[in-house]
């Protein structure tokens, strides 16, 4: 039998108070497996994303078309917020790549932003949810959530935080 005490397993709930505590200052940590899944995962949504604006507006056009208050944005508005949109996110997982904590935090609140969107869209319109209307959207969101929440991916942000 193996002596456990050194792989110690952590327990399923812990205090706040327990997970905000400084993870240590070390500049030279290397890059945790969770980060680069993470950021990888931000680049796959931001191509999926393209993905689906070139067929919207190839395929679709008449489905970019978004009326505010009776006046109708043409599909061009509607693909340059969605390419800002991009953009942004693009800008926020080379952040994230560098150790940045900021960027982690917004991803991961943007995330449960979406993921919770989601939910009341399906809850309050029964809007189905399938492959081609957001279940990869979904699935990558959920994804990037748990790689950017571990406590590699913190430590790894706030590795030149001193205590």
């Amino acid at each position: 039998m193996t002596d456990r005490s050194a792989h110690a397993k952590r327990p399923a709930f812990e205090p706040a108070t327990r997970l905000l505590v400084p993870t240590g200052y070390n500049p030279a940590m290397r890059r945790p497996a969770a980060t680069i899944a993470g950021v990888t995962l931000l680049i796959l949504r931001v191509a999926a994303g393209i993905g689906f604006l070139v067929q919207a507006a190839l395929l679709r056009p008449s489905s970019l078309d978004v009326s505010v208050d009776g006046d109708a944005l043409g599909p061009l508005v509607v693909v340059l917020v969605g390419v800002s949109l991009l953009l942004v996110d693009a800008v926020l997982a080379s952040f994230i790549w560098l150790g940045w904590n900021w960027p982690r935090v917004l991803v991961m609140i943007g995330s449960v932003i979406s993921l919770t969107t989601s939910f009341v869209a399906w809850w309050s319109s029964g809007r189905e949810i399938t492959v081609d209307a957001g279940l990869a959207t979904i699935a990558l969101d959920v994804l990037v959530l748990l790689a950017l929440s571990s406590r590699s991916a913190a430590a790894y942000a706030r590795r030149n935080e001193r205590p």
